[in-house]
């Protein structure tokens, strides 16, 4: 994977919002957490005025051999089965892609399934899926790179073509399994302390996944301080395909909104990966998932919503969609005091 230079944070564009702010018709900072979105916005696009039209959904998809040790609520047959709903416009992302005026780009980087007559997936198979990291790497090295250019591509032409904020969203059985295990290496948290429920195991199901990333990270031994290592260790094709995908955001000044865990395990890799795509990050909630915190606190980010979401696919970030277009609108589209003739504070 090509990492892309990433230009750094504007400060002087994000003072100049700021600015505006103080002078808008309201008391200052009432707007709350809007106000510092709208500063980081104009920071990320290097506009005091940022305005976002064109807004686009990553979603990656891939399969997990770690399935095969009974840590998933769902068979593995329902990753290609979801990207065919996907396709077909039925799935939660597709309903709340609408509503937000947002389009949904699905890619097959690693379904375990042959999607070729699937109309409206973007073909980019890199494996057949991951093979079972509790019993050696989920991936080689290669694969992880593959996959990460996927994601560099994808975004590429999506912002050639207009996009200019960017949501991450997945698809994967499996996968909260392998972003457990990335969370707790990179993280340096107890696997006890970073791994949920997923899609809706038991209790007994919850303390096989954690025996299984046990039994993972002893037999890998990921190393901390190569990320791609870890990701190639346990991670997956869909994760890194991510982590192609918020790099490139990055590097083209966009803002990259995150989503739940998946897409935070991504963001762990993509910023130990290149440190300066941190500020375009923005996460759109808190997942139910516990090692989601987890992820927020390690890259300082605070969620903008928490509604309990443990869906993925991309839905809690096009939720946040709407708050980042009222704090742009309010930003730009408020009248200042001296605009409106009205007083200021004495």
């Amino acid at each position: 994977m090509d990492i892309p230079p990433i230009p750094p944070f504007d400060q002087a564009a994000a003072t100049a919002a700021r600015s505006r702010q103080n002078r808008l018709t309201k008391p200052a900072g009432s707007l709350g957490r809007l106000e510092e979105l709208a500063a980081q916005l104009a920071g990320i696009c290097g506009r005091p005025q940022p305005w976002l039209a064109d807004k686009v959904v990553i979603l990656m998809a891939g399969d997990h051999g770690v399935v095969a040790e009974g840590v998933s609520a769902y068979p593995a047959a329902v990753t290609p089965q979801m990207v065919r709903n996907f396709a077909r416009g039925g799935a939660a992302i597709n309903v709340l892609a609408r509503q937000a005026g947002a389009r949904v780009v699905v890619v097959d980087v690693g379904v375990a399934a042959d999607l070729a007559d699937c109309d409206g997936v973007y073909q980019a198979k890199v494996a057949w899926g991951t093979a079972n990291m509790a019993r050696g790497p989920a991936m080689s090295r290669e694969q992880v790179e593959a996959a990460g250019q996927v994601g560099l591509q994808v975004v590429a032409a999506e912002l050639a073509a207009g996009a200019n904020v960017v949501a991450t969203g997945e698809m994967g059985i499996g996968n909260t399994t392998a972003a457990a295990a990335i969370t707790a290496v990179l993280t340096g948290r107890p696997v006890s302390e970073v791994t949920g429920y997923g899609t809706g195991v038991d209790e007994a199901g919850r303390q096989r996944k954690m025996a299984t990333i046990e039994r993972a990270l002893a037999a890998n031994r990921p190393d901390p301080a190569d990320p791609l290592d870890v990701l190639a260790k346990v991670g997956g094709l869909e994760i890194a395909g991510l982590v192609g995908v918020i790099l490139g955001g990055a590097a083209q000044r966009r803002p990259v909104v995150l989503d739940g865990f998946i897409t935070g395990a991504a963001a762990l890799v993509a910023v130990a990966l290149a440190p300066a795509a941190r500020p375009y990050l923005i996460a759109a909630h808190q997942s139910a998932e516990p090692g989601h915190q987890a992820v927020l606190r390690h890259l300082g980010l605070q969620p903008l919503l928490q509604l309990d979401l443990r869906l993925g696919e991309g839905t809690g970030a096009v939720l946040a969609f709407h708050l980042l277009e009222a704090a742009i609108r309010t930003l730009g589209e408020m009248a200042t005091f001296d605009e409106a003739g009205v007083s200021r504070k004495t």
